[in-house]
């Protein structure tokens, strides 16, 4: 049988698909514990009971979302991983950066519930601890730094997170860090990507070599 989440991705008009839309777009702005089942029915224009009967409890959506947007996430490494397949560290890096900063830019949505995920004091029953340890060693395997998740070292580990988490802040802080910039939409992100590139391209070639080669083993 369907899960309601396979149900509102097939019927993307339903009362489903627009309550996981809302429901998605409200937690990146509110959290978990700031977002209440009232308004995402507000906001979809529906009664609560509407939303209980497709979704349940607050926390079966907001684990729904998750879902989605790892699987998402997740689909967009795959697309790194065949793009970069055989190239050099500093191309892999290049790609890399390119794809995860259009999709992040493109579903701002997806950056803000990871980093209120992250930071948020109050803990739900939907952890994200795990997804993330899995979005970092799919970016090491994508970038050719590790051949399977049980060979991801340590110091791979903190340098992808290093990178990921430069992605997510320009991405979230775009309404703050545009304005200064004094940028449009499209120039932010191509600044945001050269600057990623600059700084981030030669710390991890210039120690690793831009063949490829493996991180020390973990200690």
């Amino acid at each position: 049988m369907p899960s309601p989440l396979e149900k509102a991705r097939k019927y993307p008009d339903s009362n489903k698909a627009r309550i996981l839309s809302a429901a998605r777009r409200l937690f990146g702005e509110h959290g978990f514990q700031g977002t209440t089942t009232r308004m995402i029915a507000n906001a979809v224009g529906i009664d609560i009971s509407t939303l209980y009967y497709h979704w349940g409890e607050k926390a079966d959506l907001y684990e729904a979302v998750i879902i989605d947007l790892n699987e998402g996430i997740e689909a967009q490494f795959k697309i790194i991983e065949r793009l970069a397949r055989g190239r050099s560290l500093a191309d892999r890096l290049d790609i890399a950066m390119d794809v995860m900063c259009d999709y992040l830019h493109d579903t701002p949505d997806v950056s803000n519930l990871l980093l209120l995920g992250y930071f948020s004091k109050s803990k739900t029953e939907v952890s994200l601890d795990e997804k993330v340890a899995g979005h970092i060693a799919n970016i090491a395997i994508a970038m050719g730094l590790a051949i399977d998740k049980q060979h991801v070292t340590l110091q791979a580990k903190a340098r992808i997170m290093t990178l990921w988490n430069a992605v997510l802040n320009f991405i979230f802080g775009e309404s703050f860090f545009r304005p200064i910039l004094g940028v449009d939409k499209t120039a932010y992100l191509d600044v945001v990507k050269e600057t990623l590139k600059f700084l981030l391209i030669p710390a991890f070639t210039g120690r690793s070599g831009d063949n490829g080669s493996k991180l020390p083993e973990n200690r």
